[in-house]
């Protein structure tokens, strides 16, 4: 009997990821009828039934699903042989996927692209953003390389270069009174209305505990999608919420007056920065030099960040 290939395996993947002969067809640039003679193939190499085709779409059978989770970590394991090559070879070269935090990534990576890019002229970084629990589920899957995202990250699996710490600033509107005070306290917030993301970022839980700690009361009618639509929200009185630094930098100081930052007195609120890749990744030292490289530049660029090793 004949193995089955890595092209196989990454047919069969794309097929359990979209449900769909032809989607899957598309999503591995091949014309439908060569994957579906590849996944006949897979199946009687393995002498397993790992498709069931029907009228109500694709789905894998128990034997298939068994077969999907096996692959990804063969494809795995394929992907870091070929990293090891590269680097070896090359040094940090080639394409790395780096997923990044919607909420970090486009206020700090286009400082860094630039100085990477400088120090690793061979190397190429495809960027995709998203929420950070999608971020994680996806690095374990094998989709991102690494991701760029908030601390701490729970999994045996995982290792992690610490960044920086950002702090994190009071956002109010402009024409709020406690603009007026000398300083804002967390006594201060009691009774105050504050916005938030969506559960899918750690910022809303570090905006639901200051509520539980200072009295101030959780908007749960609206929620923000990006901090964008949080500024915004600020800015038309509907409450007060908490915005990173490095948001604070790019998009807030010295574009107007809707909005005004204040720190929070006797409370020192952050976020940590960080990157994240898998355990077994054969990169290992290459993360550690895009980490080093990723405080060289919050160093110098941002001294309200705090540079962690």
């Amino acid at each position: 009997m004949q193995d089955p290939t890595v092209k196989q395996l990454k047919f069969l993947l794309a097929l359990q990821e979209t449900a769909h002969f032809r989607r899957a067809a598309e999503l591995v640039g091949v014309t439908q009828p060569s994957l579906s003679a590849q996944i006949q193939l897979l199946e009687e190499r393995l002498g397993l039934r790992l498709v069931e085709r029907g009228r109500g779409g694709v789905r894998m059978t128990p034997a298939g699903r068994e077969v999907c989770a096996r692959a990804r970590g063969v494809l795995d394991g394929v992907r870091d042989l070929v990293e090891y090559a590269s680097t070896a070879r090359d040094g940090l070269a080639g394409t790395i996927r780096l997923g990044a935090k919607a909420t970090l990534g486009p206020y700090l990576m286009p400082h860094v692209v630039g100085a990477l890019h400088a120090a690793h002229p061979d190397l190429r970084l495809y960027i995709r953003e998203d929420a950070p629990r999608v971020l994680e589920t996806d690095l374990a899957r094998g989709s991102h390389d690494a991701i760029l995202t908030q601390l701490p990250v729970a999994g045996a699996d995982f290792a992690t270069a610490r960044l920086f710490r950002e702090p994190l600033m009071l956002a109010l509107p402009a024409d709020h009174p406690l603009t007026a005070a000398a300083q804002i306290t967390p006594g201060d917030l009691k009774g105050e209305s504050m916005l938030t993301l969506s559960p899918a970022y750690h910022l809303h839980d570090q905006i639901t505990e200051v509520c539980r700690d200072t009295g101030a009361q959780l908007a749960r009618d609206y929620e923000g999608t990006s901090l964008d639509a949080l500024r915004q929200m600020v800015g038309m009185g509907m409450g007060l919420t908490l915005l990173p630094a490095l948001y604070v930098r790019s998009e807030i100081e010295g574009r107007g007056a809707e909005v005004a930052i204040r720190p929070l007195a006797g409370r020192r609120l952050s976020r940590t920065a960080g990157l994240v890749w898998r355990r077994q990744s054969a990169r290992d030292t290459g993360y550690r030099e895009i980490a080093a490289v990723i405080r060289d530049v919050a160093r110098q660029s941002w001294p309200e960040l705090v540079i962690e090793s």
